[in-house]
């Protein structure tokens, strides 16, 4: 397909399976902490919102290719491998680096949901969701990243080198 909005469509959809995945790895990691709770949170609104975006690459005709799923899959797995070089023992670098990459990856979605908004004025099938809502959404779910990002900073920096 030579749509371009649907590229772009597919591409925030790899990035959300990464987010969803190292989503899930907090929440295992950290079940019954406050980390493990926000994870399972996002997990669940980000899935959802990930329903609306699969909808949304349905009526343009996108969807995810072999290649793209295999390239995702491939940078979800290196960013675990570096983090867990750069932090064997699940620490704060850890947390530091996937709530940074979380948070990146929210602003990603939030500009996605402007972006779709601005195009839906143009093309009919991005019409429908709620974009105000979903922008206002990742704003809250980045508020709360943050939180936990800068207290893994907090840790890091007490940390002996």
């Amino acid at each position: 397909m030579a749509d371009d909005l649907a590229t772009y469509l597919t591409d925030h959809m790899a990035g959300s399976v990464a987010a969803l995945e190292l989503l899930d790895r907090l929440e295992k990691a950290h079940g019954g902490d406050p980390v493990g709770a926000t994870a399972a949170q996002l997990l669940d609104e980000i899935g959802r919102e990930r329903t609306i975006l699969d909808g949304l690459a349905e009526r343009v005709g996108a969807s995810m290719t072999l290649p793209r799923k295999a390239a995702s899959w491939i940078a979800e797995k290196a960013t675990q491998l570096k983090l867990r070089y750069d932090d064997p023992g699940d620490g704060s670098l850890r947390l530091l680096e996937s709530f940074e990459a979380l948070s990146l990856g929210i602003e990603g979605k939030r500009l996605l949901w402007k972006s779709l908004s601005t195009a839906s004025a143009r093309r009919p099938e991005f019409v429908g969701p709620d974009y105000d809502a979903l922008i206002a959404a990742a704003e809250d779910q980045r508020r709360r990243v943050e939180v936990h990002r800068l207290a893994a900073a907090d840790s890091v920096a007490g940390e002996p080198a």
